[in-house]
């Protein structure tokens, strides 16, 4: 299974979007986005939500915990 950074990336390129689009769709600096894709820090809680909610697919997908995206 893949990490979070590494889903987080993913989903990212798959809607082609640019690291400093999420930045600025989230409002954070490009940096603090950046440190999510490379594994130097995480969202909290309401921000995994939020990155959820966004890409439409389960907490559980998107942390790694599970290969189905789809929410229940």
């Amino acid at each position: 299974m893949a990490e979070f950074c590494e889903r987080l990336k993913m989903l990212r390129k798959e809607r082609g979007l640019k690291q400093r689009e999420m930045a600025a769709q989230f409002g954070l600096a490009l940096n603090s986005y950046q440190c999510y894709e490379y594994a130097t820090r995480y969202p909290e809680f309401k921000g995994l939500i939020a990155l959820a909610d966004f890409f439409d697919v389960s907490l559980d997908y998107l942390v790694g915990r599970s290969d189905v995206r789809e929410r229940r």
